[in-house]
């Protein structure tokens, strides 16, 4: 016997919500995300996954102190410049970088990286362009999920009770 082409498309319909109701039930655990702005003429792109605190213990426990970390989840995370800069008044030649973050408790380390496309984990010291030193500070409000921010003087990088913020000129 044949179906009716109303029981055929009522099938397809049911089965496409179907799909993109599950689809859009399951919240990426670290979404990507992307922090733009211009400072000082260049255009800065940051391009991250965003993890959530999820009652855990991030600085120190999570990501401890004095280890490379990947800025990020997943993906390693990219810092990206149309023009020459300086940050912290060190030399970066415009392009795009792997950055990574080696988090203290008083002083962390931002490095940027010319090995890109790669996991988030992977790392390679001697591809190292760039390291700064950078002050750790406690973050005036409670950040649940990582955050990049271009300011007007640099950008700034937000998670759970820390941050940490670099000048670029």
């Amino acid at each position: 016997m044949r179906k009716s082409i109303l029981q055929k498309f009522g099938f397809l319909a049911f089965s496409m919500m179907l799909i993109a109701f599950m689809g859009n039930a399951q919240e990426k655990a670290s979404p990507a995300k992307t922090a733009e702005g211009t400072v000082n003429g260049a255009k800065i792109t940051i391009n991250y996954s965003s993890p959530a605190v999820k009652g855990r213990t991030i600085w120190g426990d999570l990501v401890p102190y004095g280890k490379v970390w990947r800025a990020g989840a997943n993906e390693a995370t990219t810092f990206e410049t149309d023009k020459d800069i300086k940050v912290e008044g060190k030399d970066l030649p415009a392009g795009k970088y792997t950055f990574f973050i080696i988090p203290g408790e008083e002083q962390s380390t931002f490095i940027f990286n010319s090995e890109t496309g790669q996991w988030g984990t992977n790392y390679d010291e001697s591809k190292d362009v760039l390291r700064v030193q950078v002050q750790s500070q406690e973050s005036p409000t409670m950040e649940e999920r990582l955050v990049y921010e271009i300011t007007k003087s640099g950008f700034e990088v937000r998670w759970a009770d820390g941050r940490a913020q670099a000048s670029i000129k």
